[in-house]
């Protein structure tokens, strides 16, 4: 079997719901459709939340994981999903499925930056923006876009520099900048800008409005690593908060969380023997960087 890990990309979005992960995932795949399906269903037992449900799914053949481990962490707009569309009929179309059931956080219509565009909450609470980019070509994509309030306001364009200096195949792509009189917005900081890390396309913006939310770990980003030399690096590189530390998870400078996770996990935690899942699981969630050759250890029984 095609190790599911060694599969993902190198970086992919990470979603936490209460016990709804298999159900929200189910819900994308129908509204995406084509190069969308669930890839694989493993429930872990014995953690802090009891037994969870972890999803590996694609949408639009982009790599996605979840877990549905209790109402620790809830979504909120900081992060959300933004869906370039080629077509309108194709917005109203995501749009008409997404916001069934949610909530509306910007109304679908004309925008001076897109012609069709809406921004609305899921009935899982997560966050989309669809807009219609008629320069997107023939394909539809989706770009986490994370937007830095509060204390974090100002340093979106910090954040993009950090980044794209520490993962190899990055680059900086466009970036626009408030003008005066944009307040509360201040001159200068960013109004959107975009960047790919290994790939992965992703976007930011300021906003000095006022805001009720900043990130947390609802929404993390799993970095597939080969080796125990490419954990401790980027460990090192992203952990700025030793509290948050925890199973693969840290928290960077700017609150955005990370997971750290050996792409030889599903081979180590495979088979149908429960002894030895039971055995990794344990072992992995007393742990706060990932340790390739402890968990090797405990899936032989050592």
């Amino acid at each position: 079997m095609e190790n599911l890990m060694t599969a993902f990309q190198k970086i992919a979005p990470h979603l936490w719901y209460d016990k709804e992960a298999k159900a929200a995932a189910e819900f994308y795949v129908s509204a995406f459709g084509k190069d969308s399906k669930i890839i694989n269903v493993t429930t872990i037992h014995d953690t802090p939340s009891g037994s969870a449900d972890i999803v590996v799914f694609s949408l639009l053949g982009q790599s996605f994981q979840s877990i549905g481990a209790g109402p620790i962490f809830t979504f909120n707009p900081s992060i959300s999903l933004q869906v370039h569309c080629p077509t309108k009929d194709e917005v109203d179309a995501l749009w008409k499925k997404l916001s069934q059931g949610g909530k509306v956080l910007m109304e679908l219509g004309a925008y001076p930056f897109s012609e069709r565009y809406g921004w609305c909450e899921d009935q899982y609470g997560l966050s989309w923006q669809i807009m219609y980019e008629k320069d997107s070509g023939a394909k539809t994509t989706i770009t986490p876009m994370l937007l830095f309030v509060g204390s974090n306001c100002g340093k979106a364009e910090e954040a993009i520099t950090f980044w794209t200096s520490m993962f190899p195949n990055s680059k900086k792509n466009i970036a626009m900048y408030y003008d005066k009189g944009e307040q509360p917005d201040k001159e200068g900081t960013v109004k959107y800008a975009s960047f790919s890390l290994e790939g992965k396309e992703f976007a930011v913006m300021d906003s000095a409005h006022d805001h009720n939310f900043t990130f947390n770990e609802a929404i993390s980003f799993m970095i597939m690593c080969d080796t125990q030399e490419e954990i401790d690096y980027y460990w090192e590189k992203l952990s700025a908060v030793p509290e948050a530390e925890q199973c693969g998870w840290l928290k960077d400078k700017f609150g955005v969380s990370w997971q750290v996770v050996p792409t030889a996990m599903e081979t180590i935690m495979s088979g149908n023997d429960p002894e030895r899942a039971a055995r990794v699981t344990k072992a992995f969630l007393a742990m706060k960087k990932f340790d390739i050759a402890a968990l090797e250890r405990a899936a032989e029984g050592k």
